[in-house]
């Protein structure tokens, strides 16, 4: 009898020190219109997805936790002129570039995040140095600022990350006479200036989750806005054992109804698959409020789901297996 324990409890030490199937996903964003997406532009976009995907994908191969790997994959869609978020951030009204970021651990439940920030090159790296260095969740402008100088964080000047493409996008912005700095939901609104973002989210080997997610928020948006990326259980949620989320769309609707939290709830308490859960809040939930955008996410079993209720989203992942799927439209 003795023996017959012995060996059950060998068994079940040996599966839970199995590793977990390594698993990230990222998006650059919804709000892709098909029409005007240019091919070079879209094989462009694809090209940084695909680094983002492999140097996050990296960490998690070689033994790195989901943190590392979320960070590593937003770092390179930040840097990327072709995404809103860091150097290719939209403008804001008075043509400036204000920056918000989230990073949550499933495994401690603790996060960081910042908004509002202006100079700072990786505002991931910022959300991150909250975390572990204050006993804060959310800074916000010059308080942020301040804490990524003491941290030696890497500041660039204004100009280098404002691009032509944003530029425009703003005087576009200007033209549409958007309503206090924006979009009501109004037929034939231009959904290109609404959303865009990029997020990560990762299960680890040891079946830890995480989430991540920066932006540069709404194109024409009032200087001092605050959208959902930075605010957990909106736009960026991880809790070890349920899913890690990323969404992109236009925030205040993904505030006020707690998108991120909401897929883990209804995973929880209601026992939802990953799939039914996100699915029915972008696709029925979402989509009834005439609320554009989508989300990425992946439960600790490695499934993932990325739905969206615009025209496009980029995203992307890779499993154990190590295959790099890449989409912008349903295919």
């Amino acid at each position: 009898m003795k023996r017959f324990i012995s060996a059950i409890y060998l068994a079940l030490s040996v599966s839970a020190l199995a590793d977990a199937p390594v698993t990230l996903v990222l998006h650059g964003g919804a709000g892709i219109e098909r029409k005007k997406l240019a091919p070079e532009k879209e094989a462009a976009c694809r090209k940084v997805l695909e680094e983002s995907l492999r140097k996050g994908f990296a960490v998690l191969k070689e033994g790195g936790s989901s943190e590392q790997a979320v960070i590593a994959s937003v770092m390179v869609l930040e840097d990327s002129p072709l995404f809103n978020a860091g150097r290719g951030a939209v403008l804001t009204r008075d043509g400036t570039v204000e920056m918000d970021a989230a990073l949550m651990v499933g495994s401690t439940g603790l996060a960081g995040a910042v908004a509002s920030v202006h100079g700072v090159r990786n505002p991931i790296l910022l959300a991150q140095q909250v975390m572990l260095k204050t006993p804060h969740v959310l800074m916000i402008g010059k308080g942020a600022e301040d804490l990524a100088r003491e941290q030696h964080l890497r500041f660039e000047d204004p100009d280098w990350f404002i691009t032509p493409e944003q530029k425009e996008r703003l005087e576009r912005a200007k033209k549409k006479d958007l309503p206090k700095g924006a979009y009501v939901p109004v037929p034939g609104r231009d959904v290109s200036l609404l959303i865009g973002t990029v997020g990560a989210v990762a299960l680890d080997r040891h079946g830890n989750l995480a989430a991540a997610t920066s932006t540069g928020g709404l194109a024409g948006k009032l200087p001092g806005r605050v959208g959902d990326s930075p605010l957990i259980g909106s736009g960026t949620y991880a809790e070890d054992g349920v899913c890690a989320v990323s969404c992109t769309g236009h925030g205040e609707f993904f505030i006020r109804n707690a998108v991120a939290y909401d897929v883990a709830a209804r995973m929880k308490y209601a026992k939802a698959t990953l799939t039914d859960a996100t699915h029915d809040i972008i696709n029925n939930k979402l989509k009834k409020l005439d609320a554009r955008g989508g989300l990425i996410a992946v439960d600790t079993k490695g499934n993932i789901a990325t739905p969206f209720n615009s025209e496009g989203m980029f995203h992307a992942s890779m499993g154990p297996d190590g295959v790099v799927h890449i989409a912008v439209f349903e295919e």
